[in-house]
């Protein structure tokens, strides 16, 4: 399994970070490995991405969600892929963006890649992105609902 951790920050305040990090389907404006994201539910989402030559189409669930402070997800089935996005106050108008994730490279291509660093330099890139997004057009309303991996919460 392998752990890519990198951040930003970005000159809008947290809520503004937040709200448009949750217009999931807006994710390939601005992610370069990402083709096109559906959300069927408040929860579910479907991928295609296409990163140094490999296509993946996979389900993700989000198992965690609280309001300007983090998103956690799992992909569903074969993938092994899971992670957090956390949204950190530093300023009214500046916040940091900090991504976390594990995933599970498959075959050789997939591997060798992890192992020269494509799929962390393409997270980078992909959050680099974000921040001229979320600057250029942080107003969006996103979704303020909660989440909880405990049922009973």
């Amino acid at each position: 399994m392998s752990k890519i951790e990198e951040s930003v920050d970005v000159a809008v305040p947290v809520r503004a970070a937040y709200n448009e990090w949750t217009q999931f389907e807006e994710f390939p404006q601005f992610m370069g490995g990402v083709d096109r994201i559906e959300q069927s539910t408040e929860t579910r989402t479907h991928w295609e991405t296409r990163i140094a030559g490999v296509r993946r189409e996979f389900e993700a669930e989000i198992i965690e969600q609280h309001p300007d402070d983090s998103i956690a997800w799992s992909s569903t089935g074969r993938l092994l892929q899971a992670g957090v996005i956390s949204f950190h106050h530093l300023g009214p108008e500046h916040t940091r963006v900090t991504l976390q994730m594990d995933y599970e490279p498959e075959g050789l291509t997939e591997r060798t890649g992890d192992m020269l660093g494509i799929i962390r330099h393409r997270i980078k890139r992909d959050l680099e992105g974000f921040k001229q997004y979320v600057e250029a057009h942080g107003g969006a309303r996103g979704w303020r609902g909660e989440i909880s991996a405990d049922p009973r919460l």
